[in-house]
């Protein structure tokens, strides 16, 4: 199969979709593999990297997307990006349709098969494409929101770990899950004093052994308005897989915190879970509202491109190789969890929280193929 890897264009966006390692188990399984120039650069790998591990590199995008059969990306493509997709073409990377109509529109008029990331399911490993970023994401959310509480930033100018003579900082992580557990496990090392809000009770028991100094609330038995006023730092890390994350904390909650305080909204690839949050980028990362510090940047891994196209690479290799060495029919026939992933079909929307959510014509995926 002839595979391209792009260069990433969204706003200092350093990751890519192969590492010269995983291109070269591509290339002796007979595979080509084109690179598009400088694209591994800013992840620390050379294009002499990648033609060492076989791959040709290629001077312009659109001669890649025009001839090759798979594309491997990392982040969803912009709109430059799905005007040279082919239809039949596939598309490998993160979408995140629900927070953008736009993007789904181009994709089903692209005609090109669309398969996210973060829809691939798992029977032991819930979504395992989306885990190694949520991880990352997770542990980032801290560091961010800890740069963000000095003074220079226009935080409340505190440690997040206090000091021998003062108290730590408060964290609030609402959701337990990947990236919440992360955060909590990077603020604990940091010695901020930790409560977390999660709905799960089987989840909560999780934490609760992982975390025994950290305060773990049930987030339907804890009104927000109450404990708000505590917290110096609140993380978003709320998931609802493949549609909208939920509006958790609310405009009118922002009068009760602090001035200065710091919110960072991890989950605002999904449109976020604060009313308040918009989309940034590493270059403004930040803005505020009613005094309270928004840190919303939508590609938070791509701050640490290294780990992060290793940790994601490590992950998605399989199914590259799946796809690459039986087909897309085979692979997405072989299993619900693949099948999960297909959200744009030659045309059609195959994925049913999106179509729900954007009102568009669902088409079940095991009809298709």
């Amino acid at each position: 199969m002839l595979i391209g890897v792009p260069k990433e264009i969204k706003n200092n966006e350093f990751r890519i979709g192969l590492t010269p390692k995983s291109t070269q188990v591509l290339t002796q399984q007979n595979h080509e593999v084109h690179v598009e120039k400088s694209a591994g650069l800013g992840s620390g790998f050379t294009d002499e990297d990648y033609l060492n591990a076989g791959a040709k590199i290629i001077e312009k995008s659109q001669d890649l997307f025009s001839n090759c059969e798979l594309i491997i990306k990392v982040k969803e493509p912009q709109t430059i990006e799905t005007q040279q997709l082919q239809p039949n073409q596939i598309l490998f990377t993160y979408l995140h349709l629900a927070s953008s109509q736009k993007l789904t529109q181009e994709l089903i008029n692209s005609k090109c098969i669309s398969i996210a990331y973060e829809t691939i399911t798992s029977d032991t490993q819930g979504l395992p494409l989306l885990t190694p970023m949520s991880e990352v994401a997770g542990r980032l959310s801290i560091q961010a929101g800890a740069r963000c509480l000095e003074k220079n930033q226009g935080g409340l100018g505190i440690l997040l770990s206090g000091s021998s003579y003062s108290n730590p900082a408060q964290t609030l992580i609402i959701g337990g899950g990947v990236v919440g557990y992360n955060a909590a496990l990077i603020a604990n090392g940091m010695q901020s004093k930790i409560t977390i809000l999660e709905k799960s009770e089987k989840r909560i028991e999780v934490l609760k052994k992982e975390f025994p100094k950290a305060e773990i609330l049930n987030i339907d038995q804890i009104n927000l308005e109450t404990i708000i006023s505590r917290f110096d730092l609140v993380i978003g890390a709320v998931l609802i897989p493949g549609s909208q994350a939920p509006k958790i904390l609310q405009k009118k909650h922002l009068g009760l915190m602090k001035p200065g305080s710091v919110v960072v909204d991890v989950a605002i690839d999904q449109g976020g879970c604060f009313e308040t949050s918009r989309a940034t980028t590493h270059e403004n990362p930040t803005y505020i509202v009613d005094d309270v510090i928004h840190y919303c940047v939508a590609n938070m891994p791509g701050a640490v491109p290294r780990t992060s196209t290793i940790s994601l690479n490590t992950a998605t290799l399989p199914y590259i190789e799946s796809i690459a060495n039986n087909g897309l029919s085979e692979f997405l026939k072989s299993s619900n969890h693949h099948l999960n992933g297909l959200n744009t079909f030659k045309g059609h929307l195959t994925y049913k929280p999106v179509a729900e959510l954007f009102d568009i014509p669902f088409m079940d995926p095991k009809d298709l193929v």
